[in-house]
């Protein structure tokens, strides 16, 4: 079993975050300052999530103590050259799974993993495709599942997830929020960590 690790600051308060991280034997505390989450047009869709991840981190920098890593991220869905973030309402909620309806799209999540003496960041990409969504099972999705708090206006692990989406190619804990696999390699390879957290 993996040694629990007492140093993680998670600065998000994502609850899917807080699960993977939880599942895959890590102990953390949440630690969080508000950022502008907002971005240049011009910028390619591809370094928007890692981006903000980072600029999230950098916001907790400062009060990290010589101890402490800090882990954040940010996850985008891209289709078309074109970044779905968290629906303002149901109405803009319901355009956007119009959108991915039948399709394949693109969830990118960045990652910034620093402390006092070490950065490093990351992008992790899945792609997703959807069977064709008709106006009732949007209509549905929304009034069961408020999906509101989610970029692309849908969950992986619930009901669209589990029916509608087709094929996952790549990362599935990335489209919950947090790709796993690289998070744990990246951990335990950092110099803070005692000898026993690395591999």
């Amino acid at each position: 079993m993996m040694p629990m690790q007492p140093y993680l600051i998670l600065g998000s308060r994502s609850p899917r975050r807080s699960q993977l991280l939880t599942e895959a034997g890590y102990s953390f505390t949440i630690r969080v300052n508000e950022t502008d989450e907002s971005f240049d047009p011009t910028m390619p869709v591809l370094e928007v999530a890692e981006m903000l991840a980072c600029r999230k981190a950098e916001a907790l920098r400062d009060e990290l103590t010589s101890e402490e890593v800090l882990l954040t991220a940010d996850s985008v869905v891209i289709l078309d050259q074109m970044i779905y973030n968290k629906p303002r309402d149901a109405e803009d909620a319901k355009q956007m799974l119009g959108a991915l309806s039948g399709k394949t799209h693109t969830v990118a999540t960045g990652v910034c993993i620093l402390s006092r003496m070490e950065w490093r960041s990351m992008t992790v990409f899945t792609q997703i495709t959807f069977d064709l969504l008709d106006d009732s099972e949007i209509d549905h999705y929304l009034d069961v599942y408020r999906p509101y708090d989610k970029a692309g206006s849908y969950g992986v692990q619930d009901w669209i997830g589990l029916c509608k989406v087709s094929k996952i190619d790549g990362s599935y804990s990335n489209v919950m929020g947090l790709p796993m696999r690289e998070v744990y390699h990246e951990l335990c390879n950092f110099q803070i960590f005692p000898t026993q957290f690395r591999r």
